[in-house]
């Protein structure tokens, strides 16, 4: 086990079988950096192609199909000190008749809205625009991971616009500092990529954005030979939880929570009707991304249920 740092000088807009950038072996940490979104680094300097850039993809070695790929989130900080976001929300989250009245921007240069991120203060105040009612609206930060996860099978590409069962551009708050989160190894050595680093996010991602900013982080990763997933899971102190991907909303949620049911089942031992009767009563949703082409829908146990 090992700490490795690694200095990323390419990027990557989709999720696939690229050519490794590091391999490393189960069980080492990463220690390493993201760009935002729209491909700025820490300077603020745009240095690659927009759409969510990937840092990685990391070989982890004895990764093979059919094994579980689990990766904690040691750190996760934004690394300068403005952000930005979207200023409308998307127009699928809100009623048809209502679109029209939304404040639809004379163009991109208008569609944004500027933040300063104090890491030592530990919050995100808007700076622009300055003349809404919300006025310089200040907010505790709570940074995640947008976008992250493993090749696809057969040598896929995925937009990171985008998620599937290999993870992707999720957009899920809880995938913060200290979780750890599992996905299911499709090709050799899994190639995981991580990158979209958000200051704050609400539920669903509404406005296409959370507040979007270069990152610093560690993450560690473990093998879990032998054991196969089918879509990615988590867990932190309080929870466990699955995430489903897709459209419309009912399949994600159907995913999500298949996928919970199989491990209740599988890993704490419990018969059919004994999990499904406990989640019927204590199972909690989260909202994930709403606003790319998948959906995503998150089923939470309470670890304390579980016991």
């Amino acid at each position: 086990m090992a700490t490795r740092h690694f200095q990323p000088t390419h990027y990557f807009t989709t999720i696939g079988s690229h050519e490794p950038v590091l391999r490393i072996a189960d069980g080492d940490t990463v220690v390493t950096t993201t760009v935002d979104a729209r491909g700025a680094d820490s300077s603020g300097s745009v240095i690659t192609a927009r759409g969510n850039p990937m840092t990685g993809p990391f070989y982890v070695e004895g990764a093979e199909p059919g094994d579980t790929l689990a990766v904690t989130l040691d750190k996760l900080r934004p690394n300068r000190l403005r952000g930005w976001t979207r200023k409308m929300v998307a127009s699928n989250v809100v009623d048809p008749e209502y679109v029209r009245h939304l404040p639809w921007p004379v163009d991109d240069s208008q569609a944004l809205a500027t933040w300063e991120v104090d890491n030592a203060a530990g919050t995100a105040t808007l700076v622009e625009p300055s003349d809404t009612k919300v006025g310089r609206l200040t907010l505790p930060l709570a940074p995640m991971v947008g976008c992250f996860g493993v090749a696809p099978a057969g040598g896929e590409a995925i937009s990171t616009a985008t998620s599937g069962p290999h993870g992707g551009n999720m957009d899920y708050r809880g995938f913060r500092e200290g979780v750890t989160v599992y996905f299911p190894v499709a090709m050799p050595g899994a190639l995981f990529h991580i990158g979209d680093g958000h200051a704050l996010q609400g539920d669903g991602e509404i406005v296409g954005t959370g507040i979007e900013i270069s990152f610093e982080v560690q993450f560690t990763v473990r093998v879990r030979k032998g054991k196969a997933i089918g879509w990615p899971r988590g867990e932190d102190a309080d929870y466990i939880f699955t995430c489903g991907n897709a459209r419309p909303l009912d399949q994600c949620v159907q995913h999500a929570t298949t996928e919970m049911i199989r491990w209740l089942e599988s890993d704490y031992g419990l018969d059919p009707v004994g999990a499904q009767i406990l989640m019927g009563q204590t199972v909690e949703y989260d909202l994930g991304n709403i606003y790319d082409p998948a959906y995503t829908m998150v089923c939470k146990m309470p670890k304390r249920v579980l016991r």
